[in-house]
């Protein structure tokens, strides 16, 4: 592992972080902040990025379902989430600026021959970091994420909310939304509530520190003339002429990205589609199919 890593000196952690997600936080200097992660095991390398609002502790019961396997599991938090650096400007997030940052974590590590697990935001972020330069990503897995663009760019109150002069500051900044309600994006509402909804919170405590998801949430295009769609277009270039397997885990009961199933699937149909039972975080749900197409992807027996 390079030099340039060590654990960082945090405030305690929630106890139910430091029970369910134990493992040493590291840090990496990387353009824009420092970018905090986990890796642990050994083996194949595993990279598996969040979204908006998360971070790695989305992943733990993922990680304990592939735990034992050879495999490598590392888990980073996106600039602006987790323990990473928390850019305070909303203009310095983009696709291209996260996904530098990504990709900057991913050389200095040398990994090659991953696989990439995404959802959510981090499917084109982790998607435009893997098109940069030498091909290190061998197989992708896609988990209720937008890595395809739609035909017509219709939004969800959600995003509509984020456009909102002033409304929006005082919701995603003020009250930390959408942190509090992430159980209405779920099949089962109680799979992200009392102590994990709190470890949800934990990072974006501090009024200063929640920029990224007001600005991840503008970053979803209104229009063709987003300031997202050219990015975005290179990353559907990219996953379409992906040669490597590619697998999709797909809550079929999430509010947000559900229906962008449709779509993926006629994108990619070589792959290999698994539907479950479960809402947009659906790595709290359905831990245990994520895990399995994990392990096919990685060559890995999947029982």
């Amino acid at each position: 592992m390079p030099a340039a890593n060590k654990e960082t000196m945090e405030t305690p952690a929630p106890p139910i972080v430091q029970r369910e997600f134990p493992y040493p936080a590291l840090s990496l200097g990387v353009p824009g902040g420092t970018l905090g992660y986990v890796d642990v095991g050994a083996g194949r390398p595993v990279v598996l990025v969040h979204g908006n609002p998360t971070w790695g502790f989305l992943w733990r019961r993922v990680m304990a379902a592939l735990w034992g396997a050879p495999l490598r599991l590392l888990v980073p938090d996106l600039l602006g989430f987790g323990r990473s650096t928390k850019p305070r400007s909303l203009a310095w997030h983009s696709v291209e600026a996260h996904g530098r940052a990504l990709a900057a974590w991913m050389m200095a590590l040398d990994l090659r021959d991953v696989v990439l697990v995404v959802q959510d935001w981090g499917g084109p972020l982790g998607c435009w970091a893997a098109a940069q330069g030498t091909p290190r990503v061998t197989a992708v897995c896609l988990l209720n994420t937008a890595v395809v663009l739609p035909l017509r760019f219709r939004g969800t109150a959600f995003h509509r909310l984020a456009r909102l002069p002033v409304v929006s500051d005082v919701a995603f900044r003020l009250l930390g939304f959408p942190l509090g309600v992430l159980g209405r994006a779920q099949a089962d509402g109680r799979s992200i509530s009392g102590e994990v909804a709190n470890a949800y919170r934990w990072p974006l405590r501090h009024l200063r520190d929640r920029a990224g998801p007001l600005a991840l949430a503008r970053m979803v295009p209104d229009g063709p003339g987003h300031a997202s769609v050219p990015a975005l277009g290179l990353v559907e270039r990219w996953v379409r002429g992906f040669p490597g397997p590619i697998e999709l885990v797909w809550g079929r009961r999430d509010p947000i990205l559900g229906r962008a199933l449709k779509r993926h699937r006629a994108a990619l149909p070589e792959a290999r589609v698994t539907e479950v039972d479960a809402g947009h975080f659906l790595q709290e749900e359905a831990p245990e199919p994520i895990a399995r197409a994990v392990r096919r992807l990685a060559g890995l027996p999947d029982d």
